[in-house]
């Protein structure tokens, strides 16, 4: 099955792309930095994945920018939707500070998959082992009845 990825800054194109894919019978993935767009392209299209950027987030005082909240998390179990994980963002992150807020914002998310019982998928651009992203989620305090749900995509330059 072929991965589409919707890089969904603009409504109108991104509702396009998903329409013209769709036909395709090609693997959806919503990727957006703009909350508001992501929302109303999970409201009103059929997406499989949403894919949520977790590098160059500025948190609060109090609280971390996940990009992920219960509003999406709502939606995302309503139009049956998984949570997609880029872990190319961890490796390729420099700085120990990084990759720990990486880690949190991870977290962050599995907390609301688990209340609202969202399945999670990782990508990458090469081949992880299965059994060590299920362990991850698991040290993460992911449920194990979703964990039985985890998925993992290899992602190229060329997709």
């Amino acid at each position: 099955m072929k991965i589409f990825i919707v890089q969904a800054n603009d409504f109108q194109k991104a509702s396009k792309e998903i329409k013209f894919h769709k036909e395709k019978n090609s693997l959806i993935v919503v990727e957006s930095t703009n909350y508001d767009i992501t929302k109303k392209i999970l409201e009103r299209h059929k997406a499989d994945i949403l894919l949520v950027p977790l590098l160059g987030k500025k948190d609060k005082m109090k609280q971390l920018d996940s990009g992920f909240d219960s509003v999406l998390a709502r939606i995302c179990k309503k139009n049956n939707v998984a949570l997609g994980i880029n872990l190319e963002e961890f490796f390729k992150s420099k700085s120990f500070k990084e990759k720990s807020n990486i880690i949190s914002r991870i977290k962050q998310n599995i907390k609301l998959c688990n209340k609202y019982k969202i399945s999670i998928v990782f990508f990458s651009e090469r081949k992880r082992d299965l059994y060590d992203l299920k362990a991850f989620c698991i040290v993460l305090g992911l449920q194990t009845f979703l964990v039985k749900n985890i998925n993992f995509y290899k992602i190229g330059i060329n997709q």
